[in-house]
């Protein structure tokens, strides 16, 4: 799977069940939290990335994927799992997280906000950030440098292309390195 689109965070939390959350916000008590108006709220070429919940729970699903596919997003980043993985792979919805898991989010965790600025490990993450992922993982390019970024990688893509000739062509890797500055 690959994915490409602007980044619609989402912030997850962990909750204590039965317990009443009212001093921090209504949407604690509801089922699933603010989860239903952030899926709704996807644009179309938008991804959904989630983060900030324990690995106790799958933040992601089937039915979620087939709306959000509705809605045109790209796929959605997850900072944790997901569920119904086959579903997820019928409908070919780029998904992307640690693995699955079987427990989902209802009695566990709530969406709290969404829309937000969010920090995965040590990379900051803004609504409409450009995200990119396929089979190596999952990278941030912040709006404010997208242009010169994207600039940077199709100039790498076009030394790269030269490498690649004159190794097929015979050059060795040292003398390819010497000459391009790349590998």
């Amino acid at each position: 799977m690959v994915v490409i689109g602007r980044a619609m965070p989402v912030l997850e939390a962990d909750i204590v069940p039965g317990k009443a959350h009212r001093r921090r916000g209504k949407h604690l008590d509801k089922p699933f939290g603010l989860m239903f108006q952030a899926l709704d709220d996807l644009k179309p070429r938008e991804i959904y990335l989630c983060s900030g919940a324990s690995p106790r729970y799958a933040l992601w699903g089937e039915l979620m994927s087939t709306r959000a596919q509705a809605l045109g997003a790209a796929g959605v980043i997850l900072n944790g799992y997901t569920r119904d993985a086959r579903g997820i792979c019928a409908l070919k919805f780029p998904t992307f997280c640690w693995g699955t898991y079987a427990q989902d989010q209802a009695p566990r965790g709530r969406v709290i906000d969404f829309r937000v600025s969010l920090k995965i490990g040590a990379v900051s993450v803004r609504p409409g950030d450009i995200l990119f992922g396929d089979m190596d993982g999952v990278c941030v390019v912040p709006r404010t440098v997208e242009e010169e970024v994207f600039a940077q990688a199709l100039e790498k893509a076009r030394g790269e292309k030269l490498v690649r000739k004159a190794l097929l062509g015979g050059m060795s890797a040292t003398r390819a390195f010497e000459k391009y500055g790349i590998l």
